[in-house]
């Protein structure tokens, strides 16, 4: 079952973590939601709209790409390289690709947009932002806007986000003249010719504007509280074999935390720290993470970035500032082999020796593409050879070890079911297919047919209300139910 950890997250900050998350993910500045909501609700104000409607644009921009986590491996298998494959796509500098096509593409798209939703719904976001967030994507014929400035059915944030997004991501790559050349192009297809037209006078304008220090919150008034889990989840759809890996990490550092000495006050954010630890992991290829052989050396100067972008989301989001700097040294060894920074000894703390050694053993305990799982007494050697070898901290290592005696193993056998929801083997189906095993391998680890595999994810999508395996493992992470 999933861990049950009480630290939140106010919306607000929430939605800015995801939108780097998402722009991480696609290959993008880390700054460019942040920059597409300016312009969006700029474009959204000119065209006459209201406070409240600006404001639900800026949030449908900002979480643009929130769903791209889960649609990670689907382009990955398309381009090979899913961040910059991405970036080639939305910067319009991708050269001609076989697979590019629209039965291949539009499944990704439609799960983006799904995913993406359901963040907004997580949240307890507005459902304006949310429906705008679910046909961000979608594609439609020329005569739906040829004529009206908006097409039926489709919230008006969709056609701002949409060429404010294009407008950013384009002028960097095209220069001003070229992306609204580019933007023309689509005028009437991709957004009302109408709109194209209001925006034309200021693009240039407003673009400048952006390197401009803003007075104003991209967004305001959204201080409620959510779980801090919800950034963890959507960070790990991006590999399937990720799912719920924070969440243990955390749950494990909870409980070392008296083991090792720490005070109360030290506790809080070390479990926070091991939520937000996986930020910069977005950055970096399926292809890498994926590898069933030795990583090689460019292979190792992205994996290298990971901590790095990590703490830059502290610094781009000042609530999390602490607790991501934190999360930034979970790769750090006490004999200065780890990375980003190569801290040794006492410039690393008893938090920061505790959450590396927590993400350490949760990790050698889950199976990778490249090996099996170790069992729990391997685990248990190996760390405490590497605290003889000087790189774990020993009174660390001693405090988790303590703690991993009273954590349940994670097993893909059914647990009892305490949510009425799913049956028992719908439980273990889900868990199997929440980890990006395939129907037929679901089928072989439970000794059932895949025909019965496929008939109990059917009866899982249904009850979940999900069309896609990244949106029930969200959901089903969030009931508790994996």
């Amino acid at each position: 079952m999933a861990m049950q950890l009480d630290e939140t997250i106010s919306v607000e900050d929430a939605v800015q973590v995801l939108a780097m998350v998402g722009d991480l993910s696609m290959g993008l500045p880390p700054d460019h939601s942040v920059r597409t909501a300016r312009l969006a609700a700029r474009l959204a104000e000119e065209n006459g709209d209201a406070a409240d409607a600006c404001t639900s644009t800026r949030l449908v921009a900002l979480l643009r790409w929130s769903g791209s986590t889960a649609t990670a491996a689907g382009f990955a298998h398309l381009l090979g390289d899913d961040v910059l494959g991405r970036h080639a796509m939305v910067t319009r500098t991708l050269s001609g690709n076989p697979n590019l096509t629209l039965p291949n593409v539009l499944p990704l798209a439609e799960m983006q947009c799904e995913v993406a939703g359901d963040i907004a719904a997580l949240l307890g976001l507005s459902s304006d932002v949310e429906e705008a967030l679910r046909h961000l994507f979608g594609n439609h014929h020329r005569a739906d806007m040829q004529d009206a400035l908006f097409a039926p059915n489709i919230p008006r944030a969709v056609f701002y986000v949409r060429l404010a997004g294009d407008l950013e991501v384009l002028a960097p790559a095209h220069g001003t003249d070229g992306a609204m050349q580019l933007i023309g192009e689509r005028a009437g297809t991709k957004y009302p010719a109408t709109l194209v037209e209001r925006l034309a006078p200021h693009a240039k304008a407003w673009l400048d504007a952006l390197d401009e220090p803003s007075c104003a919150a991209d967004y305001a008034g959204h201080d409620r509280m959510v779980p801090l889990t919800i950034i963890a989840d959507v960070i790990e759809l991006k590999l399937p074999w990720l799912a719920g890996y924070s969440r243990r990490v955390a749950e494990l550092s909870r409980r070392s935390a008296a083991p090792a000495g720490l005070i109360a006050l030290e506790e809080k954010p070390l479990v926070r720290a091991a939520l937000l630890h996986g930020i910069g992991r977005v950055a970096v290829p399926n292809a890498v993470w994926q590898k069933p052989s030795r990583l090689g050396d460019l292979d190792w100067d992205q994996v290298r970035k990971v901590p790095f972008w990590t703490a830059r989301a502290g610094a781009q989001v000042p609530a999390i500032a602490q607790d991501a700097t934190l999360a930034s040294f979970v790769y750090e060894r006490l004999d200065g082999s780890g990375y980003f920074r190569k801290a040794r000894l006492d410039a690393i703390g008893m938090q920061e020796r505790l959450l590396a050694v927590a993400a350490a053993w949760v990790a050698m305990c889950s199976p990778r593409p490249w090996r099996p799982a170790h069992g729990e007494a391997a685990a248990g050697t190996l760390l405490v050879a590497q605290a003889g070898a000087g790189r774990f901290d020993r009174k660390a290592v001693s405090a988790v070890l303590e703690a991993a005696r009273t954590m349940a193993p994670r097993t893909g056998k059914a647990q009892p079911v305490r949510d009425p929801l799913l049956s028992a083997r719908e439980l273990e189906v889900l868990r199997h297919i929440s980890l990006g095993e395939t129907s037929r391998e679901a089928a072989r680890a439970m000794k059932i047919s895949p025909a019965s595999v496929r008939t109990h994810v059917d009866a899982i999508f249904e009850k979940l209300h999900a069309g896609s395996r990244p949106a029930a493992t969200l959901k089903a992470l969030t009931r508790g139910l994996i």
